[in-house]
């Protein structure tokens, strides 16, 4: 090597040298406390009965990782079969926050991304607890209510809600706690926590649906109760439900390249067409930076022709979500009756960036008149990074659907198999809850979850007012925590579900008494049922930062819902999310 060369190289190495010696005085950097967002005054989605059910919204995006919930913390035991996809994660430096915009007090946070799965992790196989290095910080948005605060029985006994049988949420937070990150608050739905899990209620002898009440002490508090509303909707088997059209509607965009994304999608639904019946059929539309028909409705018997379909499908270009949903809609209406099931199936990052049609709601009005022909929409999501939890959910909501979160192939075949195939068929549509409290035996309840599912009291009779849909085999389950008088011995509540028929405009009403006997003397004596739902409730609760649950214990949790797994695998996993949410937490803690 001449001298000139090796002067050459010692140069360009120096270089290097003196660039990588000022990486970490950049990459370290926390936020100052004045760098924080400002949220300025919450707004409420007001109810105008009852200021204190109101749901708040608060909105800014941070172009950070949530410090207070990104606290780096080893596993206490190794995550279980069906964990997420991706190994877990140390999270990464917090970065300094970026205030945008605070429209209309919608909270949306952007929170870290996660590493790219394995194989292994999309198979649902152990994944290892070894911490790796994160990816950079991404963009995934969530939506954050304010938890439902104590409402004085005296001043207001009526607490009315839709139903909702979402699992989303919990999914998500399961990737973030196998990840090594506590959950934001913002993704934590209490609701879609305890709805993941089927309770062994009885079904309806007559009727669409059986409802199950029940109610013990709180194992936080010695002056409350909890009680729980159960409703088991009637079960219709694979063979006697009505011929489905689905149109899978899948996002190709540039987004969706990763293995927990596009291919996995893929992968998802060739397990749905697996359990799909003979006079069922398919089609499939993808959008990208534009739309295309990739497969017109198709029996789903001709699984050559749907999969080679699918496994053409490759990831590209930018996000016209909007525009997509119009076409995928414009096939379903087609087939829409009284006798078929006709659904679109959205499988996305959530991601939408360009085209008609970005937002939520201009995609709604874009595809109101089809939901009135009856066309149901299921959002599934899937990936980290820039997922819009937010938008999906909205969607769902609003689309007389569903929405789920896939992070392994595991979870796909749950939601594939059993969640979409085996509950095609709605069996009630705007369905409502009402719980009138009996103010001589409760002093104070509070609703623990269902924020964004508040309806106005005087909106329960209101047939034109939007709610949820029951399909056939689904469980609902709401938690109440209650402080009694100690006086009464009388029921403790009226408990009111209206619904309509699946093709029905008007409503009927079944009525229900809480009766003093379903008051166990000691939460030993509950159902494992009951205890597991309130061991549920109570983690979510602490995982959001309520304010009522401040100074309950996860410990309490964990060992509530640990004899009360009957042996369930999903129940088995969540104790084990529990005992990983107590290191972080503790970690969190420790760190402050």
């Amino acid at each position: 090597m001449s001298p000139f060369s090796l002067k050459r190289q010692l140069t360009v190495w120096g270089s290097a040298l003196l660039v990588a010696s000022t990486l970490p005085a950049c990459h370290n950097r926390s936020p100052a406390a004045d760098e924080r967002p400002s949220l300025g005054a919450a707004q409420s989605v007001a109810r105008d009965d009852d200021a204190a059910h109101a749901p708040e919204r608060e909105e800014y995006v941070a172009d950070r990782a949530s410090a207070e919930h990104s606290v780096a913390a080893p596993a206490p035991a190794a995550p279980p079969a069906s964990a997420l996809a991706g190994p877990v994660a140390r999270a990464p430096a917090p970065q300094a926050a970026k205030k945008v915009s605070l429209g209309k007090a919608e909270l949306h946070r952007r929170e870290p991304r996660p590493m790219k799965p394995s194989a292994d992790a999309l198979a649902g196989a152990p994944l290892e607890s070894k911490p790796q290095d994160a990816a950079p910080a991404g963009g995934n948005t969530f939506e954050a209510w304010k938890a439902n605060a104590f409402v004085e029985t005296a001043k207001d006994p009526l607490s009315t809600f839709a139903a909702d049988v979402d699992t989303a949420s919990y999914t998500v937070s399961r990737r973030y706690l196998v990840n090594g990150q506590l959950p934001p608050a913002s993704a934590v739905r209490v609701e879609e926590f305890v709805n993941y899990f089927k309770f062994r209620y009885a079904p309806p002898e007559t009727g669409a649906f059986a409802v199950h009440l029940e109610g013990a002490p709180s194992p936080f508090d010695a002056k409350r109760h909890f009680l729980r509303v159960g409703v088991q909707g009637k079960v219709v088997s694979r063979s006697q439900r009505k011929p489905a059209h689905l149109v899978f509607l899948v996002d190709t965009s540039g987004s969706m390249h990763s293995e927990d994304k596009l291919p996995l999608a893929r992968e998802a639904i060739k397990v749905a067409v697996k359990n799909l019946n003979e006079n069922d059929t398919v089609a499939i539309v993808t959008y990208a930076g534009n739309t295309r028909d990739v497969l017109p409705p198709t029996p789903a018997t001709d699984a050559k022709s749907i999969h080679a379909a699918l496994d053409s499908l490759t990831a590209g270009g930018g996000t016209a979500m909007g525009s997509g949903m119009e076409l995928a809609y414009r096939h379903a209406v087609k087939k829409a009756s009284g006798s078929v099931v006709s659904r679109v199936v959205v499988l996305t990052d959530g991601d939408a960036n360009i085209g008609r049609n970005v937002s939520a709601n201009a995609m709604l009005d874009s595809i109101h008149k089809y939901t009135a022909e009856g066309v149901t929409l299921t959002t599934v999501g899937f990936g980290m990074g820039n997922y819009r939890d937010d938008l999906m959910e909205k969607l769902a909501d609003k689309g007389n659907g569903n929405c789920f979160y896939v992070d392994s192939l595991r979870e796909a075949k749950k939601v594939f198999e059993t969640q979409l195939t085996g509950t095609l068929e709605v069996i009630a549509k705007d369905v409502k809850f009402q719980v009138e409290f009996n103010p001589a035996a409760v002093r104070r309840y509070r609703l623990v979850g269902y924020e964004n599912r508040d309806v106005a009291d005087h909106d329960f009779r209101n047939d034109k007012v939007d709610a949820g849909e029951i399909g056939a085999g689904h469980n609902v389950t709401a938690v109440y925590e209650v402080e009694l008088t100690g006086e009464a011995t009388e029921a403790l509540a009226t408990v009111r579900v209206r619904a309509k028929a699946p093709n029905g405009t008007e409503a009927s009403e079944r009525e229900f008494r809480f009766e003093r006997t379903k008051l166990r003397d000691t939460l030993a004596q509950a159902s494992p049922d009951f205890r597991f739902a309130v061991a549920v409730a109570a983690t979510a609760d602490v995982l959001r930062d309520s304010p009522s649950a401040e100074g309950w214990s996860l410990a309490t949790a964990e060992k509530l819902a640990e004899g009360a797994t009957e042996g369930d695998a999903d129940r088995k996993e969540f104790v084990r999310l529990v005992t990983q949410a107590r290191a972080l937490k503790g970690a969190s803690v420790r760190g402050r």
